[in-house]
């Protein structure tokens, strides 16, 4: 029998520390509203010391589950997906230890790293491998720690980026009609311009290279410009491919949930796809970009402001460091977020 990936609950969490733009101002030689201006960011949240990805990962997966109204304990689901850039240790994968800590017992749990695509990436792997018929429920994670790879001295990356995690649980289905079913999903990458978006040391390419590395080459670096126009392009190519696979004219599209990177992205975004802005939801003036955090982050924030109901055609859409990009498409389910 065929099987089909529906989203059935989602959870999100976030650190409760707020950075606001003023706090950021007396750090940098900026104004608050020079970064607000710049970003469309009023605010983003920062992990306290000493806590990391796993931490948020669980609270946001602990949600997700709740949402779905499934147990913490050994079958609730057959798989975590975790997506971050940002995990615990360079090894292991930390989707493991999230895993142990919701009481999931010896399920299957690995990383993703594609950075801010990685939601995308986790969401179609998930999918896979419910309608291949290896998994009954997958429980996918985004959870990112970025305040802990930001470069301090450094304003341009910043006062983009939060720290967040959200989470959805995907449950297989006998038919394509439901709500919540995951319609289809579109994947890119090009290598060729990693350099876009990089931290240049702490991986094999650096600890083979004799000598000591720079101290700043361990933090995240961006070349904002030339990213401001990739991420348009890129992610108006897969929406737009994805549009015509599932047969949705772009104008049928009741909410643009695109990766939360900075508010003029968003209204191009959405401009290149033909949509009001109204469309476009928008968080990433309350949580900065929290990277593969950032879509199930705001697709939590539109149920909780009651702006997503049943029924809703969405699209989902992100672009992010390797490059990679993604879309995938749903009819948006009746539940609540936790």
């Amino acid at each position: 029998m065929a099987h089909f990936a529906a989203l059935v609950g989602l959870g999100s969490y976030l650190p409760p520390r707020r950075v606001t733009n003023e706090e950021l101002a007396t750090m940098f030689d900026t104004s608050a509203e020079w970064i607000a201006t710049r970003t469309g960011i009023r605010a983003r949240h920062w992990a306290a010391p000493g806590v990391a990805t796993s931490d948020l990962a669980v609270e946001a997966g602990h949600r997700a589950l709740k949402s779905a109204n499934l147990p913490l304990e050994p079958g609730a689901v057959d798989a975590v997906v975790l997506a971050t850039t940002t995990p615990d240790h360079p090894c292991p994968a930390t989707a493991p230890q999230v895993a142990a800590r919701l009481g999931l017992g010896t399920v299957a749990a690995y990383d993703i790293a594609a950075v801010c695509s990685g939601f995308v990436y986790a969401l179609a792997t998930a999918s896979a491998q419910i309608t291949a018929g290896q998994a009954r429920r997958v429980l996918v994670i985004g959870a990112e720690t970025y305040s802990t790879i930001l470069n301090p001295a450094d304003r341009t990356t910043s006062v983009i980026f939060g720290d967040g995690a959200g989470a959805v649980v995907l449950r297989a289905v006998p038919d394509a009609d439901r709500p919540g079913v995951i319609l289809g999903v579109d994947l890119g990458s090009d290598g060729s311009r990693q350099d876009l978006i990089t931290i240049p040391a702490g991986g094999s390419r650096e600890r083979s290279t004799p000598g000591e590395p720079d101290p700043q080459d361990r933090y995240f670096t961006m070349q904002g410009k030339k990213v401001f126009a990739e991420a348009v392009n890129r992610m108006g190519e897969s929406a737009t491919a994805l549009l015509d696979r599932v047969g949705w004219p772009a104008g049928s599209v009741d909410h643009l949930v695109g990766h939360q990177a900075n508010i003029r992205i968003l209204k191009a975004l959405a401009q290149r796809l033909g949509l009001p802005e109204e469309r476009a939801v928008v968080n990433v003036d309350r949580v900065g970009n929290t990277s593969a955090a950032s879509i199930p982050l705001a697709l939590s924030d539109a149920v909780a402001a009651g702006t997503l109901p049943s029924g809703s055609r969405v699209l989902l859409t992100a672009f992010g460091g390797g490059l990679t990009w993604g879309a995938a498409a749903l009819t948006w389910p009746d539940l609540s977020a936790a």
